[in-house]
């Protein structure tokens, strides 16, 4: 039997945490050379969104030493969508992955976690809670002393030929001028545009419908008939939320004529997947993820059960939505192929899409983005137009121009979230593979700050004057009679 261990306390973890740090010589020095423009000063890397991705990115470069300014328009400890508009009751992924840890134990969840519970309360933890999870990566900010400026809103993304980007950022009622040589979007599922709806949904008055990425309200739901279009993971949790709010009834409208048993990317989740994906041809990157878009993903098993529980929801399989009315009680009238379903509100849980036209910010270079479609032809039987609005990222994940030179600079601007998936696969989002994600992004970021610098950096070599030995520590001798040569 297994000897029990009360919890440590945090500032025992931390404490490990530094002692690790010490012994890997862990942060490097800062060596990147300072750059100003016209006497401004220029950030080395700028990273947009504080979540996950942002800190666990930010926290290499930090180790590897590049200094990273991350900027986040939320309230500090609320990036993300943890604390915001998710809604699950836990996580889905294993409570054992390593997350962003970036290798070093001390910073992985099970040790913040066994440090307050021990490894007793570690042993009966099921699933991680979600705003537990949003508490570790609070702390894990904080332990790290990383650079994040939150409540700052960056409004316009513009790269120069200089190989500068300019950012307007908007904090305070005011808007800042500032520039990087690099500047990542970890903006997360949103990553180029946003929550996606169909068409109709436009039709709909805006008060009775909502996306389950609004931030769902408990006083949408009360005594309400609720509908929720989508047969996902954020399907069952915003039925879910209906129902604990108070819905009379949440119907469930979902295209498939079963909901999806397997989650096949489980299947592929091993180091090879995670190292070897980004290497394959284009034909094999896109027949893996064409694969996983039609299988889809299922929701979780507990929040299934969260909502058949309840008594109060249906389950409308082969029911996809054709055409939504406002009917004369100002309620809804949903129409499917077979049946027309009454509901007092809506909500659409249909994830998220790729549309420069949610976002504003990027408009000075959007346009000019190659996507998969503008040089990849999709084999016959796997056509995607989702996938083929994907941005095609070069070897740094950085965007590329759709016509040459007519966008200079564009490859200063890296793709750091989930529109990555294709080029890159799974690793710039997802709990699983985030660490190494973070390492392939920041190895490559450094070696092109070394190579853009590589006159300074030689100079700053031919200069070096630091001698190891200072000249006293031998005697020179002269040959020997016999030795010299008559």
């Amino acid at each position: 039997m297994s000897e029990s261990f009360a919890p440590a306390g945090l500032e025992v973890l931390e404490a490990r945490l530094r002692q690790d740090l010490a012994w890997l010589d862990l942060p490097a020095n800062p060596w990147v050379k300072p750059r100003l423009d016209q006497d401004a000063p220029v950030l080395d890397v700028a990273i947009i969104g504080g979540g996950m991705a942002g800190l666990a990115l930010a926290a290499e470069l930090r180790h590897l030493g590049v200094a990273a300014v991350i900027f986040d328009q939320a309230p500090a400890g609320f990036e993300g969508p943890w604390a915001t508009t998710a809604r699950m009751e836990t996580l889905r992924s294993p409570k054992q992955l390593t997350g962003p840890a970036l290798g070093l134990p001390a910073l992985t969840f099970r040790a913040w976690y066994e440090a307050q519970f021990g490894d007793k309360g570690w042993a009966q933890l099921d699933k991680i809670p979600r705003l537990q999870w949003a508490d570790y990566l609070r702390w894990y900010r904080k332990v790290l002393a990383l650079e994040v400026r939150n409540e700052h809103y960056v409004a316009r993304v513009a790269p120069r030929a200089d190989g500068i980007v300019e950012l307007d950022v908007e904090t305070a009622g005011q808007t800042q001028r500032l520039l990087a040589r690099h500047v990542v979007l970890a903006t997360g599922r949103d990553g180029l545009g946003g929550p996606w709806v169909p068409d109709f949904a436009h039709q709909v008055p805006r008060h009775l419908w909502a996306h389950s990425a609004d931030g769902l309200q408990n006083e949408w739901f009360e005594g309400k008939r609720v509908a929720v279009i989508g047969g996902g993971a954020s399907a069952m949790d915003s039925a879910a939320t209906a129902l604990e709010a108070g819905a009379t009834r949440v119907d469930l409208l979902i295209r498939r004529a079963e909901l999806p048993r397997i989650n096949k990317g489980k299947g592929a989740g091993n180091p090879g997947m995670t190292h070897g994906y980004w290497r394959l041809p284009d034909a094999w990157k896109w027949r893996i993820r064409n694969y996983l878009n039609t299988q889809q993903v299922p929701p979780p098993r507990g929040s299934t059960l969260r909502v058949s529980r309840s008594g109060k929801a249906r389950f409308l399989l082969n029911s996809p939505v054709l055409s939504v009315q406002e009917n004369l009680a100002g309620g809804l009238l949903l129409n499917t192929p077979d049946a027309q379903i009454e509901a007092d509100f809506l909500v659409f849980a249909t994830g998220f899409r790729t549309d420069f036209a949610l976002r504003p910010e990027f408009a000075p270079f959007s346009a000019q983005i190659r996507v998969w479609r503008d040089r990849f032809a999709a084999p016959a039987g796997e056509a995607d137009d989702e996938l083929a609005e994907l941005p095609d990222l070069g070897t740094c994940f950085e965007f590329q121009e759709k016509t040459p030179g007519v966008c200079p600079g564009l490859n200063h601007i890296h793709c750091f979230s989930y529109p990555a998936a294709l080029s890159y696969g799974a690793v710039s989002g997802d709990i699983p593979a985030i660490s190494e994600g973070s390492k392939r992004l920041a190895h490559a970021l450094i070696g092109q700050l070394f190579n853009e610098d590589i006159e300074q950096h030689f100079e700053a070599m031919r200069n070096y004057a630091d001698p190891e030995l200072l000249g006293d520590e031998w005697v020179a001798s002269q040959p020997t009679a016999e030795e010299l040569r008559s």
